[in-house]
């Protein structure tokens, strides 16, 4: 422990002799709003790194989480307004209050009886001046990517008890709202079209999360690999001196299939 709060402590050091009068004229000039950008992107960074099992890269990005989050609060710090002690000290506060079956003695009956206790927790903390609970969704953010917005909104929705009965239910509704986007691209309402298309997305969402998959995650998995296969077809066509996108549709797919199937074969056996 005494090691981590030297190294924490080490940190803050450097973070100070950034922005003194004689430090870094970049570091000097940020503010906790300057620096939102920077934390979103390295969390992103985090993230890949997370997922694509680089521990090396991993402990990277952490540090450079952190390196923010202590720049940020040690400029609101300076300001007089907590410092980062405070802000750690509150945060264990609340993880204990919103833990009771773990730091005192509620029992739950089982796991959604206590998210939902978590979520009531966390409403009468918000609550205004006169007492009353904030709304379900007040302390969703606005900002968060609409993947993710969707899952936390279902996520939420089902703690209320405001969901759909049986995993069964969900998928009629996916297949319901995929004949409707069909329907909907028979004619030339574009509007028409894009909210079909996103109730059919947003449903998948839920169907994902009742099945303990993040669409945004499992998205992400697909993406990286496509541009992995498409990677790997560019340069077997460039090997053959040939431009990919020279190819024919057959030729394409054969190379897709080849892509594919070198994937699978280096996938570790379960």
């Amino acid at each position: 422990m005494s090691s981590e709060c030297d190294s924490l402590r080490k940190l803050q050091n450097v973070i100070a002799a950034l922005i003194a009068p004689d430090g870094c004229p970049w570091d000097r000039e940020q503010t906790p709003q300057s620096l939102c950008e920077y934390v979103l992107e390295e969390a992103y960074e985090l993230a890949e790194a997370i997922r694509c099992g680089k521990v090396t890269e991993v402990a990277e990005e952490l540090g450079d989480v952190l390196f923010l989050l202590v720049f940020i609060s040690t400029l609101y710090a300076a300001k007089g307004e907590f410092t980062f002690d405070e802000a750690a000290a509150a945060n264990a506060e609340k993880m204990i209050r919103r833990h009771p079956h773990v730091f005192a003695e509620t029992v739950f009956a089982s796991r959604e009886e206590q998210l939902s206790g978590w979520e009531r927790i966390k409403r009468a903390e918000k609550a205004d001046n006169e007492g009353k609970p904030a709304g379900i969704y007040d302390s969703l953010p606005k900002a968060l990517p609409p993947l993710l917005k969707a899952y936390r909104i279902h996520s939420k929705a089902a703690r209320a008890g405001f969901t759909w009965d049986n995993d069964q239910d969900v998928e009629q509704q996916v297949e319901a709202e995929w004949l409707e986007l069909l329907d909907a691209m028979q004619g030339n309402d574009k509007e028409a079209q894009e909210r079909e298309l996103g109730d059919l997305l947003f449903t998948l969402v839920e169907l994902g999360r009742r099945k303990g998959i993040k669409a945004s995650a499992a998205l992400e998995g697909t993406a990286r690999r496509f541009l992995s296969r498409f990677a790997f077809m560019e340069e077997a066509a460039g090997r053959k001196g040939e431009e990919f996108s020279a190819l024919s549709m057959e030729e394409k797919n054969a190379l897709w299939d080849t892509a594919k199937a070198a994937e699978q074969a280096e996938e570790p056996k379960a």
